[in-house]
């Protein structure tokens, strides 16, 4: 139902256009080709009844609609047919209802919804289909809740593995980022629900968030940090986008007149809503002139907000015209029409929980699913033989879905690991659960959950001797034993970053001992972030990484370890064998004080690991599957190209294993001679395929050449460099098949 792409969304031909074919070995198959997710223009037609129904207004009417009433909503006009503008949260699923004026629960009974993985798992798909069915299923969720705004999806770049949303951002790769948020956009508001991106912009840490200042040079703020948000306005067309909280070059970012004006309005032509995230408004005037249209926030009484009895004032004291009053209600105006909540216009009625929607989850999660490490093929599991298997570890049973100081999800289905292991194997196979270690904050040194500081939870690491022993018993005795590690949404949480990357609550000291009794011994890593997996890495002869992974993330996860999925997950970031390999850190440049610079400039990521030549653990793209693939034959169809054409790159992909799978080809672009800085590769193409065992596939990605150009920062122009380039095809930064010279004219 939610693969199916309306008319109005799919443009064929595009950016990244990529097609299959296979050989004769294959050859009853059909070419297939990919789409680009193009989303509907903020239409003005119904600007005449916009201007009579502001022109009926009073000015209280208006300035009504320009600050929350509600937790969760604007102010309506009742009595001219003007509803609330009706938001909800919900990076992983629709938020259940809060309370009109505090944060407590609503206590309904019908605000159930579907989990969804986050913002990590769905981009270690590498499928923007996967990202369109997000958009999709979650659209109709929030329809059957009557809303008309998402607070998402949350695209900030992962700057730095400790990022406390790290789990809920989608990459460290601004390619990536744009080519999975953009598809979530388009799906989403298909369903009448308006997207609002956040955070714009530079908002790349917890810490400090409120007020710290972001010093990002112009370059790296063109070609790293605002690529995402740009294609989200510009193909997408996102009605909405969300002020940040933290300054960015000395002013807040709600106030901002070159971002929210300049570059958002002005340069790329938004036409949409700019709403201020929770108490992140300073001012009154100055807000509204800047481009901020609404004023969202807690926890003083809603009259008291900026844009509230403050701007009433100003308006009557000469500091606000009326006419720019007027400006902000009509931009609302249209973003209502535009989704159908005015206008007496046919909506998308909507559905929540249902068994449809938890298998757009299940889709998502197991193609999010990666493989680390799998020597002498002990995965997937054999169960010839086996009569027992140990269940090791809290995340075997941790559910995450409203955990954590974000928005969760009420949900009634959260599959666990332990959940899923039931659900798929067979009777005969008994199972030894063993908690193994507990989860505990030291409240002394303020790391208890309900006093989340600047510098994170502080975890006691000790395990409990009791806990251990059963555990190593449960191993002991059983055929096969699989730690659940890992983190949860009460250690990596909005509102703090991590304090270092090691495994809290003594779960490296567990895996080491159940290893010791049990050489079959599987590690499961369920987190949202890098973490210290050295030695964890190095002992296990099995790795898997799953994800705060919806719904039925347990029966994905289950899946694929029983083999009955061939995981196809790639990771979206660099995973780092010590902090200070990362970029911000080996900069010294994180997380600041009143101020941060960003001094590793454009070598976010993998950029840096590749250009200083430090290894990473796992490297950007990285993930193995259950077979093997081949690529032969990669070559360009010209050698010289002009700056307005396009470069088209086939590769032959061979599945040489025994079994179906899925792999991701990668494109990344490499100007060795250049005259200017650069990272020593970016990707800037990709493509996920589907190949039966023993068959081969052509893949067909096409670049056009202004997705070379860099931002010149003396022209205020993108430009591209003529000469020599060098394109990489591989299935990870790291793992190169193939190299392909071209000319730029």
């Amino acid at each position: 139902m939610k693969n199916k792409i309306p008319q109005l969304s799919v443009v064929l031909a595009f950016a990244l256009f990529t097609s299959c074919k296979s050989d004769g070995q294959n050859s009853n198959a059909n070419s297939t080709q990919a789409v680009e997710y193009q989303g509907k223009e903020i239409s003005t037609e119904h600007d005449a009844e916009i201007d009579k129904l502001i022109s009926q207004m009073t000015l209280e009417e208006k300035i009504g609609m320009l600050h929350g009433t509600t937790m969760f909503s604007n102010g309506g006009v009742q009595r001219l047919g003007i509803p609330e503008l009706k938001m909800a949260d919900g990076p992983l699923g629709v938020r259940e209802e809060i309370s009109r004026d505090n944060w407590a629960p609503a206590g309904l009974t019908n605000d159930f919804a579907t989990y969804y993985p986050a913002g990590g798992a769905l981009s270690a798909t590498w499928n923007p289909e996967m990202s369109h069915t997000f958009g999709n299923s979650l659209g109709e969720e929030l329809r059957a809740r009557d809303k008309d705004m998402l607070l998402s999806p949350a695209i900030n770049m992962v700057r730095t593995p400790l990022g406390g949303r790290t789990y809920e951002y989608m990459s460290e790769d601004p390619f990536l980022n744009k080519k999975i948020a953009v598809p979530l956009i388009v799906g989403l508001q298909e369903k009448d629900v308006m997207a609002c991106v956040k955070h714009f912009a530079a908002n790349n840490q917890e810490t400090n968030r409120d007020f710290v200042d972001v010093q990002i040079d112009e370059r790296t703020l063109r070609e790293i940090y605002l690529p995402a948000f740009e294609a989200s306005v510009k193909e997408a067309k996102a009605y909405s986008i969300m002020g940040a909280y933290n300054k960015f070059r000395g002013e807040y970012l709600c106030e901002n007149d070159y971002m929210l004006n300049k570059i958002l309005r002005d340069e790329w032509g938004f036409k949409g809503i700019v709403v201020s995230d929770w108490a992140a408004v300073h001012s009154t005037a100055k807000s509204l002139k800047s481009g901020l249209d609404i004023e969202m926030g807690t926890p003083k009484p809603f009259n008291e907000f900026f844009l509230a009895d403050k701007l009433i004032a100003a308006v009557k004291a000469g500091e606000v015209s009326e006419d720019e009053i007027n400006l902000h209600v009509k931009r609302i105006l249209r973003t209502l029409f535009q989704v159908k909540a005015m206008g007496g216009q046919e909506r998308t009625k909507g559905s929540i929980a249902t068994e449809a929607h938890y298998q757009d989850a299940y889709k998502i999660a197991s193609e999010a699913i990666v493989l680390l490490k799998n020597n002498n093929n002990a995965l997937p599991l054999k169960l010839d033989g086996v009569k027992s298997i140990a269940v090791i570890g809290n995340n075997a049973t941790k559910v995450n879905a409203l955990r954590g100081f974000g928005a969760g999800v009420k949900t009634k289905r959260e599959i666990t690991p332990l959940d899923g292991l039931k659900n798929r194997l067979p009777a005969s196979i008994k199972i030894n659960y063993a908690e193994g270690y507990l989860e505990r904050y030291d409240v002394a040194n303020k790391g208890n959950l309900g006093d989340i500081t600047i510098k994170g939870p502080v975890t006691i690491d000790q395990l409990d001797p009791a806990k251990l022993q059963e555990a190593i018993e449960a191993a002991k005795n059983s055929d096969v034993a699989i730690v659940f590690a890992g983190s949860n949404r009460d250690y990596e949480t909005e509102a703090s970053d991590r304090r270092d990357l090691h495994l809290p609550f003594g779960q490296e000291e567990l895996i080491k001992k159940v290893l010791a009794v049990n050489p079959r011994t599987i590690v499961v890593m369920i987190a949202g972030a890098p973490f210290d997996i050295n030695e964890v890495s190095q002992k296990t002869s099995a790795l898997v990484w799953s994800w705060f992974n919806g719904s039925e993330g347990g029966n994905a996860l289950a899946d694929v370890l029983l083999g009955k999925v061939n995981p196809s997950g790639k990771l979206p970031w660099t995973m780092p064998k010590v902090i200070t390999d990362s970029p911000a850190h080996a900069t010294n440049s994180f997380p600041g004080d009143k101020t941060v610079e960003y001094k590793e400039g454009i070598l976010i990521g993998y950029r840096w690991f590749d250009t200083k030549k430090v290894a990473p653990l796992y490297p950007f793209g990285y993930g193995l599957s259950y077979t093997t693939f081949d690529f032969s034959d990669a070559k360009a169809d010209k050698t010289s190209y002009g700056t307005n054409e396009t470069i088209t790159v086939s590769v032959t992909v061979k599945n040489t294993g025994k079994v179906a799978g899925k792999e991701v080809v990668q494109l990344y672009a490499a100007k060795p001679d250049s005259k200017i800085v650069r990272a020593a590769q970016e990707l800037k193409g990709f493509q996920k395929v589907l190949i039966e065992a023993g068959k081969s596939t052509t893949v067909t990605i096409k670049v056009p050449v202004k997705e070379l150009a860099y931002y010149n920062v003396a022209t205020k122009s993108w430009t591209v460099e003529p000469g020599k380039y060098t394109l990489n095809i591989g299935n990870s930064s790291r793992d190169i098949k193939s190299k392909i010279d071209v000319t730029i004219k």
